[in-house]
């Protein structure tokens, strides 16, 4: 008798079964990458939701903003002793940076110095959120460039990997002023921001729009705001100013360069009216063409409105957001 098992070729049945096996392999993936990154999106919101709640608990204990706390109240509730110029604990309740330490040059963006990075000192002492943040003083300005895990000792890092929290003042208005040079004008709002942070000294922040991809930014604005990058609570923009790089523009990011200073400042995440140095809204007749590495755009027609840029850069890192406090 001859034992021997010949091979013969696979059945459309058996094919069919195989092919069917693959498929729910390759789409079980698929969902554990979608749920993957639903939950970074839903662990993201969760980490401002409860920033936002520690701001209110220490407001309504203490009767200012975590970092704006003034003296003598400061010193007799047990905090840092404040300094004496604004920007470094003056309770106007916006949260400033003390620039250069002059009286009347205090700004909202220069995260690791001032009221800014006192934020996170506050409320920290007051174990209102998670890790320890004791490096900055009130109105002792870093002396050398703060880079690499220097970062996370002044800022906490964000939920979403790769990037850092910062409270920033000003809104669209603030980083017009600082780019003219007009002064320490603004939109009078604090507001909480998520950007790849890459460093920063005295007078600017570094950061990299390569941190959100246009998918989650919008995931995160829908779920907590509008959905739109340019109004209502949550927005695609960010603090970042650098004097050092003024050249730095990602390939053919619609960033703007303001014009008038030496060297030109990046300010913006984002296309912007050229005539009122604002945010692109319905009704002002510009026209932002998206591409691949745009996070939002209005598809280059005239006075429509601004959309996160979804069909042609959904997974394309280069989105920042800011959240007004509440």
């Amino acid at each position: 008798m001859d034992n021997t098992r010949h091979m013969e070729g696979f059945t459309l049945i058996e094919l069919s079964i195989v092919l069917v096996i693959v498929g729910l392999i390759v789409g079980g993936i698929l969902v554990g990458q979608d749920l993957i990154r639903a939950a970074a999106v839903r662990s993201q919101i969760s980490q401002i939701e409860k920033y936002q709640q520690a701001v209110n608990t220490f407001r309504g204990k203490y009767g200012y903003l975590p970092g704006d706390i003034p003296d003598p109240d400061a010193s007799r509730f047990g905090f840092q002793q404040r300094g004496t110029v604004a920007g470094q604990g003056d309770g106007n309740g916006v949260i400033e940076d003390s620039a250069n330490g002059a009286a009347g040059d205090n700004w909202g963006l220069n995260v690791f110095q001032g009221e800014q990075a006192m934020f996170w000192v506050d409320l920290s002492q007051q174990k209102l959120i998670d890790g320890s943040f004791n490096t900055a003083t009130p109105s002792t300005i870093p002396s050398t460039q703060i880079t690499s895990t220097a970062i996370d000792n002044y800022l906490p890092q964000t939920k979403i990997s790769g990037g850092h929290v910062y409270v920033w003042s000003g809104g669209w208005q603030g980083l017009a002023a600082f780019g003219s040079g007009n002064g320490a004008s603004g939109d009078g709002n604090n507001y909480f921001a998520i950007s790849n942070v890459t460093g920063g000294n005295p007078g600017q922040i570094d950061s990299e729009v390569t941190f959100l991809t246009v998918a989650q930014a919008y995931a995160i604005d829908k779920k907590m705001d509008d959905g739109l990058p340019q109004s209502g609570s949550v927005m695609a923009i960010a603090a970042f100013v650098s004097n050092t790089s003024p050249n730095n523009i990602n390939s053919g990011w619609a960033s703007h360069r303001q014009q008038g200073v030496s060297p030109p400042i990046e300010v913006w995440s984002g296309d912007l009216d050229p005539n009122t140095g604002g945010p692109v809204v319905a009704g002002d007749g510009e026209a932002t063409p998206g591409d691949t590495t745009t996070c939002y755009d209005n598809n280059g027609v005239a006075g429509a409105t601004e959309t996160y840029s979804l069909k042609s850069a959904s997974n394309y890192a280069n989105c920042w957001l800011s959240f007004k406090f509440q």
